[in-house]
């Protein structure tokens, strides 16, 4: 009974032997542990994205926040206050 050498467990086509019965329930075991693992796996990272969002949102509500607070402190008002200010204190 020739054996395939790439594929342990099937047969060549020609020698009309049928794989044993214990040859398919490990592979019926196999299956069922690699779709336990795939269902893991899919629970427990199905956050993991997650993380790397969040950082690209809040760099960008910073980079925001930034670009409004230059605005504001460039205006001729707040230089006014904040030049008067240090006036003062440097007095």
């Amino acid at each position: 009974m020739p054996t395939d050498p790439v594929t342990p467990g099937v047969t060549e086509p020609d020698s009309g032997h049928r794989p044993a019965a214990g040859d398919h329930n490990q592979k019926e075991n196999h299956v069922r542990k690699l779709i336990a693992n795939y269902a893991r796996l899919r629970t427990t990272a199905g956050d993991a994205g997650m993380s790397t969002v969040e950082y690209a949102v809040g760099t960008l509500a910073a980079a925001t926040l930034a670009g409004v607070l230059i605005r504001i402190v460039g205006g001729d008002h707040v230089t006014a206050a904040l030049t008067a200010l240090f006036d003062r204190a440097l007095k």
